[in-house]
């Protein structure tokens, strides 16, 4: 049988797959990573990062329904035993000193913010109605007061 005869017996999926195997043997699978970056790009571009967290949400509803909440335990644990042979057991205590230094930092932040607001909150409780009022009370060392000198 020669090639015209055979015309019409390749479906799409094996002319796609077919054609999709030539271009990675002429341009290698870079040419795929590229060409999937820039079309990943130009989605978020368009449609912002809810549209990825949106569509991640509903794949990993659907696996779920499908394969079980089962399915991510197993693959979460391959995944870490990878990452521990990868890169050792160290890795997991060095990501968890520094995560821990990150949550303490925060807080240490969050606190300070709170003690600003809260000394604002009684600074204006008693602060003069008019601005630029002077102090009631002059200096007590007899002195004039300089900047950063409270009564």
């Amino acid at each position: 049988m020669s090639d015209k005869d055979n015309k019409g017996s390749m479906t799409v999926a094996e002319a796609g797959r077919k054609g999709g195997e030539t271009v990675r043997n002429e341009r290698g699978r870079e040419f795929y990573e590229t060409i999937g970056r820039k079309g990943g790009a130009t989605v978020k571009a368009e449609r912002g990062r809810s549209f990825y967290e949106e569509i991640g949400r509903k794949g990993g509803e659907t696996v779920k329904a499908e394969r079980g909440a089962k399915f991510y335990e197993e693959i979460g644990k391959k995944g870490g035993d990878r990452v521990k042979a990868t890169r050792g057991p160290n890795f997991y205590e060095e990501i968890g000193r520094k995560g821990g230094q990150k949550v303490k930092k925060l807080i240490e932040e969050g606190k300070r913010a709170a003690r600003a607001a809260m000394a604002a909150q009684e600074g204006t409780a008693g602060a003069p109605t008019q601005e630029g009022a002077a102090p009631s009370t002059p200096p007590s060392s007899g002195e004039p007061a300089g900047p950063g000198q409270n009564e």
